[in-house]
């Protein structure tokens, strides 16, 4: 197996795969100690010679932790539309590459996307789609290594490579199954929002949203919302964990006890030893206090559940969701979540599930079930939808 090791034999090999129709690749990282994560390995490899029986094309790893070795002809292949960029989940690995240079694969193609559009299921995982497709077994033994270390054992080394050698034969089986069902928009409208800045964004300013938290009370919220954005932008600057900072249970406390003083900090029972001195402890204060003055006090979380029809409207609209997913061969979960639909039967419309393609598995019935102009007929274990003629057309 070859490791790449500097930015020449990089450059040649991404000039080989701008000749290819595609390229596999993954990578692997570690992010228990960081806020970002840190890149540790890349994987790729290019398709089979003639046909997807013939003796797969090269594959190679890329050590980005050696010295001088700049990824940018990674990142011009990453640009290069001639050639599709193949990961399974891409989210984390693109989240990597978009922190480090801003740049996104195009076009993207991601098979666990593709897996659960092709009918795989809700747990299209690698190791599922491997034996199913590639009919292959996976050794995953070295998938929680650590992967900084150096050298990288031979267990390891064969680990990363069949993270992408065997994604060439999921690959073509997914892409050729979605051409016959007319489905390839469908996952390219999935790799756009994949590929959106906004993805992987995140602002202090609104960290505090996902915060759970069981009071409603705008003052106590406002601490909420001034406590996370300071952990978010002190755990950004000094890339560690946010959970090194402080962790939720903590800041629950802190925006209940609302401390004022050093003293105060030292009677909390759930925050660390190291937060209670120095910038942290310093920052929870100001925090608080900014909490306590604020003018533009946050509005409590939309209860939808409290309205009068709503958990029954949402009840059938699971019902809705579960039909119209088995009838289309497509994992529930992608097309709508359980907070899609409670927010559906509470009036919402500016949803994904009720737009593109699941406007046409999904959506449109979703909102004539809510409107009454549709019910759902059970016979024989299956469920149809019953057109309800109300004058409307």
């Amino acid at each position: 197996m070859r490791t790449i090791t500097t930015t020449e034999e990089l450059a040649d090999f991404c000039a080989l795969a701008k000749q290819q129709p595609y390229v596999t690749l993954d990578t692997e990282f570690l992010r228990e100690r960081t806020y970002y994560s840190k890149l540790c390995l890349i994987q790729m490899a290019l398709p089979p010679a003639s046909g997807p029986k013939s003796e797969g094309g090269p594959a190679v790893l890329i050590d980005p932790l050696v010295e001088g070795l700049s990824l940018e002809p990674l990142y011009e292949l990453f640009r290069h539309t001639a050639t599709v960029k193949v990961f399974h989940a891409a989210r984390q690995d693109l989240e990597i590459f978009f922190h480090d240079a801003g740049v996104f694969p195009d076009p993207l193609f991601d098979t666990q996307v593709a897996a659960m559009v092709c009918g795989f299921g809700e747990q299209a995982g690698y190791e599922t789609l491997v034996k199913r497709i590639a009919k292959a077994p996976l050794d995953k033994s070295s998938r929680f290594t650590d992967w900084s270390r150096r050298p990288l054992s031979d267990a390891q080394a064969a680990y990363a490579l069949a993270d992408v050698t065997h994604l060439r034969a999921i690959y073509e089986f997914l892409s050729d199954k979605l051409a016959k069902t007319g489905r390839a928009g469908w996952v390219a409208e999935e790799a756009g929002v994949l590929v959106d800045p906004e993805t992987y964004i995140t602002r202090p300013e609104e960290a505090w949203e996902r915060v759970r938290t069981r009071s409603g009370s705008p003052r106590f919220l406002a601490v909420v919302r001034e406590l996370a954005k300071f952990r978010e932008n002190y755990a950004q600057a000094r890339d560690v964990p946010r959970s090194r900072v402080f962790k939720d249970d903590a800041l629950i406390e802190l925006a209940s006890t609302k401390p004022v003083t050093d003293e105060d900090l030292g009677r909390s029972r759930l925050l660390l030893r190291e937060a209670r001195r120095g910038d942290v402890s310093q920052g929870i204060l100001a925090a608080v206090k900014a909490g306590m003055e604020a003018t533009d006090l946050p509005k409590p979380p939309v209860e939808v559940e409290g309205k009068p029809g709503n958990a029954a409207l949402s009840e059938l609209l699971r019902v809705l969701l579960k039909a119209k997913a088995d009838a289309a061969d497509v994992a529930p979960r992608l097309i709508a979540s359980s907070a899609d639909l409670d927010a559906i039967a509470s009036g919402a419309r500016d949803l994904p599930a009720l737009s593109g393609w699941r406007a046409e598995v999904f959506g449109n019935d979703a909102i004539r079930l809510t409107q009454g102009r549709i019910a759902l007929s059970a016979s024989g274990g299956s469920i149809r939808v019953v057109p309800l003629d109300d004058g409307r057309g």
